[in-house]
């Protein structure tokens, strides 16, 4: 049977439609943006996200013309802003500044999540990354990383070390370092990097892995000993101390790191232009300056490079949690 003239017609209407609706999308997305951009935080204000992202929200406003927005949506444990911008409109104007906890733990230590990373959300760059270092109270007998895997060797179940919370990278860099030595220690998690330090300062943990820039002040006091760092690299502002992987533990490599996403389905173009601008940014003096202080470096990437090392760290953190048994609380 032959289509009616009102067929024909509600079907040309409905591809023009699409077309018109393709073209407007395309030259919104070409002159992209147009108006203020809304970048999500999973963290309150005062942490290393917050810090990262007024740093470079700055710059990239400056250059792009438009207002960058910070937003600090804090809750269960980060996924609250995660859902808020995988659920947002894919047009780039809904941002979210990710941490590697909640990017690449979390999937594995909230299942129920309604939102998978990587499926929901597009990786435009990676943006900043600081190094852990395993530190300890003077009091306790370890100068090396090897002394103190041998005395808590010699000595299982009595040392404990601190946490900023379950599933926290300084959390998942303890569970790694107890795993790939075999060592048998106590787990106590806070409420945040602060009240962890002050634990080890106080002698009620005994060692933990901080961040460079928050531990730095209490290591040149005296405070605290710093033993090993975390990532694969030396640290600039602790050249002498040596990384993990040089100590006897080849390949280990915890560090915390910083990164853009948008919704998934956002228009390449919107994705090339915020890299673009996230390069320009990265490479500013004053940027590096400013987040050296952080205790970070500059890490530009492709939106291909991110997605590869958030599907790559995320089967390792899982893998983790499951032989350590790690519940979220």
């Amino acid at each position: 049977m032959s289509a009616s003239p009102f067929d024909m017609t509600r079907r040309q209407a409905l591809a023009l439609g699409i077309v018109a609706s393709a073209y407007a999308t395309g030259a919104a997305a070409a002159d992209y943006p147009t108006r203020y951009i809304h970048l999500i935080l999973p963290f309150p204000p005062g942490g290393g996200t917050d810090a990262v992202s007024r740093i470079l929200g700055k710059k990239m406003s400056d250059d792009l013309g438009q207002n960058i927005v910070i937003d600090n949506r804090p809750g269960a444990a980060g996924n609250l802003a995660t859902a808020i911008v995988a659920k947002s409109a894919n047009d780039g104007y809904t941002l979210l500044m990710g941490f590697n906890g909640t990017l690449t733990v979390n999937p594995s230590l909230y299942p129920d999540s309604t939102v998978d990373i990587q499926k929901d959300l597009t990786p435009i760059s990676l943006l900043a990354e600081g190094s852990y270092v395993l530190v300890t109270n003077p009091k306790l007998p370890a100068k090396s990383a090897g002394d103190l895997i041998d005395y808590a060797k010699a000595h299982p179940g009595t040392l404990n070390y601190a946490s900023a919370g379950v599933g926290s990278p300084l959390h998942m860099a303890g569970a790694l370092f107890a795993s790939r030595t075999g060592i048998d220690t106590v787990h106590i998690p806070y409420k945040g990097g602060g009240p962890a330090v002050l634990a080890v300062l106080a002698g009620d943990a005994q060692y933990y892995f901080g961040s460079i820039a928050s531990t730095l002040p209490n290591i040149q006091a005296g405070l605290l000993r710093p033993l090993a760092v975390a990532s694969l690299k030396r640290s600039p502002q602790l050249p002498e101390i040596p990384t993990l992987d040089e100590t006897g533990l080849p390949g280990f490599n915890v560090t915390s790191w910083y990164g853009l996403l948008a919704p998934a389905g956002v228009s390449d173009t919107v994705v090339a232009t915020l890299q673009k601008e996230l390069v320009k940014a990265l490479a500013d003096p004053e940027v590096i300056k400013t987040l050296d202080r952080e205790g970070l470096a500059p890490i530009p990437s492709t939106s291909a490079e991110m997605a590869e090392r958030i599907k790559t760290e995320t089967a390792g953190w899982k893998k983790v949690i499951q032989d350590a048994h790690i519940k979220a609380e």
